[in-house]
């Protein structure tokens, strides 16, 4: 359904650390556009290919408007993990690079009883979940 989810914000810089670190623990690096007119203030992770052919990306950007960036109210963006080490080590990147917690890794048994998760947001403010589905002991054992 989606080619690509942009994010706005206040500091490029500072939201390349972010997303550097935290998506680097989700095996996803920086999308990459050389060559490509028009990509000043934007950075992707995730896959661009053949000028965008094919995608599936986070994109962060300064907000086309000129106006500061801001977070939506029940805006957030889920990130699927294919572990519970990679849900727990996005979760610590992601704090160690200027995010703040919305909710410590663990099973959310009230979604479903393998829904093992963590929430953050970004240093914009830009609520994010990562996830993983499909594991349902500490021993971090695949049931599927």
């Amino acid at each position: 359904m989606f080619k690509f989810i942009c994010l706005g914000t206040r500091d490029l810089a500072r939201a390349a650390r972010f997303y550097d670190a935290a998506m680097a623990t989700l095996g996803y690096s920086r999308c990459d556009v050389a060559g490509e007119p028009n990509w000043d203030g934007w950075l992707g992770w995730g896959t661009y290919e053949n000028q965008g052919q094919t995608e599936l990306a986070l994109w962060v950007c300064n907000p086309f408007d000129g106006q500061p960036a801001t977070a939506g109210n029940g805006t957030m963006v889920g990130l699927e993990a294919s572990s519970w080490r990679q849900v727990e080590a996005f979760h610590a990147a992601a704090l160690a690079n200027g995010g703040t917690s919305e909710g410590e890794p663990g099973l959310r048994l009230h979604y479903q009883p393998d829904f093992y998760a963590a929430y953050v947001r970004d240093p914009d403010g830009n609520k994010l979940a990562v996830v993983c589905r499909g594991f349902t002991g500490l021993s971090g054992q695949s049931t599927v």
